[in-house]
């Protein structure tokens, strides 16, 4: 498949990053620093023009692409660049736009300008953080193939005979359940038959529906979550905003710190029932003024990742049981559990997930959230065409950071052993790391490109 990126920041460098392991990849910008740095590190062919000329486009041949992807920062010239190339001819089109006056009007705009997807990583955010906030059952005990498979997480003190004991000798105790990744010190682990079980690990297993409501009741899995009442935002961005408003919609509390006072007048504007408070983040007499020891929840969304980390680690101090931090910063990551923060959210990482499952085909039919910002669930349609069809799952050699968690065919649920087998039509779970999201879009995708 051939790809043209537009725009070289952080969202563009990663797509450009994972998409060209199997794809033929043009990324496109105006800063020259940017193309060089790209240059010295991806091998891929980048330009340093503007990807809003038509010119440019046609340099490139755009006709002959199956995708543009346009993530520069402005969402005008997103929109406008989609809709150029798609009538030079490219066959599909994604635009990142970030603007909430934008956001009740997506759907014309797509129609109007002829874009395939839009993108918004700050809303995306917005989301998951609102899931994780409001609706922890929802978060941590999915649903999959219209409610036939279900998938639990399972902090492993509970079952103290399992611990130090290999996975490929406890299928008594996980009968008809497959554990499909271990959340241990701040990584996930895809485990093996051998891979052993350790204190304080958290498993995530997948199974028929009442097989894992039957095992969470067992184990008191489902009574674990109390009801979120009061919120302090610290940062008054988009992403804030858009998590502001759905939680007082939804009935919140909340309470927005901004340091900067045109944003704080912004949002007091267009912002009802929510708290506006113009003043810096990091002032603990401030925080200590608004009772912060008080609140259900602390999110940190400040634009730099180190105030964030250390801001919610102070929230932690406060006792605040959610503690919650926008970090962009990859390797910023791993250190999440150590410092006792709850989760973390890099949406960079949501959107490119969001545009590789566009990339990979429209029979892709639901995801889950990320897990700790480092993994995902998805379910699939199984085409006829994919890579994935019709030979033992032990003899498909898949990566590393991939497990098929399970398959359901003519309604039945099968948990899958190294000897199934995927057929057409076949509805597939499918758990990863999000490191692997590259090489499970070499098995998705269908030869010929996209699916239809």
């Amino acid at each position: 498949m051939k790809v043209v990126i537009v725009g070289g920041g952080k969202l563009g460098y990663k797509l450009a990053t994972l998409i060209s392991k199997e794809n033929d990849v043009v990324l496109i910008d105006k800063n020259v620093h940017v193309i060089q740095r790209i240059s010295e590190h991806l091998d891929i062919l980048s330009m340093n023009a503007n990807g809003l000329q038509i010119e440019t486009l046609n340099e490139i041949r755009i006709s002959t692409y199956d995708l543009i992807v346009a993530v520069t920062e402005s969402d005008e010239k997103n929109m406008v660049i989609c809709s150029i190339a798609k009538n030079l001819g490219c066959e599909k089109s994604i635009a990142r736009v970030r603007d909430p006056e934008h956001v009740q009007q997506l759907g014309l705009i797509k129609r109007q300008m002829n874009i395939d997807h839009i993108v918004n990583p700050d809303l995306a955010t917005s989301n998951e953080i609102f899931r994780y906030l409001v609706k922890p059952y929802a978060f941590h005990n999915e649903h999959f193939v219209s409610g036939k498979v279900g998938m639990v997480e399972l902090n492993i003190n509970c079952i103290h005979s399992i611990f130090g004991k290999k996975l490929k000798d406890l299928t008594n105790t996980f009968q008809d359940m497959l554990i499909v990744a271990i959340s241990r010190n701040s990584k996930i682990i895809i485990p093996e038959g051998n891979t052993e079980l350790l204190e304080d690990d958290k498993i995530f297993l997948i199974g028929e529906k009442e097989v894992i409501q039957d095992f969470s009741s067992k184990y008191n899995v489902l009574d674990h979550s109390k009801k979120v009442k009061k919120v302090l935002i610290m940062g008054g961005g988009k992403i804030g905003y858009y998590l502001s408003k759905k939680l007082s919609e939804y009935g919140v509390g909340v309470k927005i710190i901004e340091v900067d006072r045109e944003r704080c007048k912004y949002l007091s504007e267009n912002l009802d029932n929510v708290l506006i408070l113009h003043g810096d983040g990091t002032d603990l007499s401030l925080l200590e003024e608004e009772n912060i020891q008080s609140m259900d929840a602390f999110v940190a969304l400040s634009g730099y990742d180190e105030e964030n980390l250390l801001m919610s680690l102070m929230a932690r101090q406060y006792g605040v049981d959610d503690v919650i931090a926008k970090v962009s910063r990859q390797n910023y990551i791993e250190i999440i559990e150590k410092l006792g923060i709850n989760v973390a959210f890099n949406p960079v990482d949501i959107i490119a997930s969001n545009i590789l499952r566009f990339v990979q085909g429209r029979r892709l039919v639901a995801v889950s959230h990320l897990l700790q910002g480092l993994a995902e669930v998805i379910e699939i349609i199984a085409h006829e065409k994919m890579r994935l069809l019709k030979k033992p799952l032990q003899e498909l050699n898949l990566p590393k950071g991939i497990i098929i968690g399970s398959i359901v065919r003519d309604g039945n649920v099968i948990i899958p052993t190294g000897n199934t087998t995927i057929l057409a039509n076949d509805r597939v779970v499918i758990f990863y790391r999000l490191s692997a999201a590259s090489e499970l879009e070499k098995f998705l995708k269908p030869k010929g490109g996209f699916l239809k």
